[in-house]
């Protein structure tokens, strides 16, 4: 948390925290094992919270829970640490339709925290747009190729939602089958547009999935011990060192070709290398190789880091 803060020369306008689960199979019979239907395992249920590059939380979580459950305690934890330090930036919380539930919108609404969450469509959501649906299926037939139109609606589930919600239907035929999504959100359509909020807003949260995959790359799912809290220490052992290659990442490499590299990369091309190292009295000493190809690539991203830092180095 402290590193994404400290990247910050000034306040940004909006920050947006990205919620998402995954699964994490698990092969033994560790404590809290579940076999979850949708993913064909018995895994665990890892809740994530990141923002652009940045991940601010990873909670360990059996499988047998809905995907949202404890997304408001970590989201209350986190949004009073950002407002400790910038009280007046704007946040909004974006996720899939696993996460528009609402406990979560409510909490928001009350902190004034804006929301764009996916919406799993039903009947009654489809039918609000069944004549842009049509009309987009002629057009589709006629040009051969994706259509799609967009609408604003007020809608209300009959038994779980407290109130009416803004919701944005997507109505698009590609060739072959129509393709309905919805998004709902606290972003009034005078704030934002229906299609920029689809577009533009709602569909960069797939950029998330990528920092998922590096917490993959880094181990978060060596969750072999026998008990829950030592998963979670290996979870948070595998987010730690993200964090640090990130910052390896965005203060070492900017500049250079390896400046958006993933952290699988940065890894094996950069760090895993053979090393002599001696250590004395005084100090430890690590000799690299002189035929190493990146050298210079390193001692680039060495100097950019005790530049960064240069009481910490």
């Amino acid at each position: 948390m402290d590193a994404f803060l400290d990247a910050h020369e000034r306040p940004p306008d909006r920050i947006i925290l990205d919620l998402d689960a995954t699964d994490d199979p698990l092969f033994g019979h560790q404590e809290g094992r579940f076999f979850h239907g949708y993913y064909r395992c018995y895994c665990y249920l890892p809740l994530y919270v990141t923002c652009g590059d940045f991940v601010l939380a990873s909670k360990l979580r059996t499988s047998d829970r809905d995907a949202a459950s404890g997304a408001v305690g970590e989201l209350a934890r986190i949004v009073e640490r950002i407002r400790s330090r910038w009280p007046e930036v704007a946040v909004t919380v974006r996720g899939d339709s696993g996460f528009a539930r609402e406990e979560l919108m409510a909490w928001c609404e009350t902190h004034g925290v804006d929301y764009v969450l996916g919406l799993a469509k039903n009947s009654r959501l489809v039918a609000e747009i069944a004549a842009e649906l049509e009309m987009v299926k002629t057009q589709s037939e006629e040009s051969g190729a994706a259509m799609r139109r967009f609408k604003d609606f007020r809608y209300q589930t009959r038994e779980s939602w407290s109130c009416e919600r803004r919701v944005v239907g997507k109505a698009e035929h590609i060739p072959g089958k129509s393709n309905p999504r919805f998004v709902v959100t606290s972003l009034s359509a005078e704030e934002i547009d229906a299609r920029t909020l689809y577009e533009d807003v709602y569909c960069a949260r797939g950029e998330m999935e990528n920092r998922i995959k590096e917490q993959m790359e880094l181990f978060a799912d060596r969750t072999s011990t026998a008990t829950m809290r030592a998963n979670q220490l290996r979870l948070w052992f595998s987010a730690l060192a993200y964090v640090l290659m990130n910052e390896v990442r965005r203060v070492g490499l900017v500049g250079t070709k390896m400046d958006q590299a993933q952290c699988s990369t940065i890894r094996t091309r950069l760090l895993k290398i053979g090393a002599l190292v001696r250590v004395s009295v005084r100090r430890v000493l690590v000799s690299l190789s002189s035929a190493f190809p990146l050298q210079d690539l390193f001692a680039a991203a060495l100097r950019n880091i005790r530049a960064a830092y240069p009481m910490r180095c």
